[in-house]
């Protein structure tokens, strides 16, 4: 039986993914809107965000300023930021949302299920015991239990805390 769920934000992402003449990573630090792009903190060298479209709430992208599509063409610099950068979000993640475990992972390139593969980043997805319910199983449907900006407050408020 196939089943249909309504989901009309994702329809900015497929209109807009493939025809942005400019990055979308580097456009984000860029607009000085940090709110409203859901941008929680910016380092030196790299920003972290919420990512817009989340495999579950408080899904995490650190992200480097410079537009690089190679990780190792990322200098020593980037990559330590984006490490204390990712331990940083794991303790706000484990604080804020109580998250139980973590995936953490990069995808490199279009066969390796890069969305933007011109800009390398890292994801950070919180996971909870329990929750792989039925959705993904069966229909392949993702239900992310909380708004991106109720989120953001939890956890733009968590990172400031020591």
């Amino acid at each position: 039986m196939r089943h249909t769920l309504f989901a009309p934000w994702r329809m900015e992402f497929i209109e807009n993914h493939d025809a942005e003449k400019e990055c979308v990573l580097c456009k984000i630090p860029n607009a000085k809107m940090d709110a409203e792009n859901h941008l929680i903190f910016r380092g030196k060298y790299c920003y972290v965000i919420m990512n817009k479209f989340p495999y579950s709430h408080g899904h995490l992208m650190v992200i480097p300023f410079r537009h690089e599509k190679d990780w190792t063409e990322l200098n020593r610099d980037e990559l330590l930021e984006m490490n204390e950068l990712t331990q940083k979000a794991l303790r706000v993640l484990k604080n804020e949302l109580e998250a139980n475990g973590f995936n953490i992972g990069v995808n490199l390139g279009k066969a390796a299920g890069a969305g933007i593969e011109g800009h390398v980043h890292q994801h950070i997805v919180p996971r909870w015991i329990g929750d792989f319910n039925f959705m993904p199983l069966l229909s392949e449907t993702k239900i992310i239990s909380e708004h991106l900006d109720q989120t953001y407050k939890k956890l733009s408020s968590g990172w400031g805390k020591k």
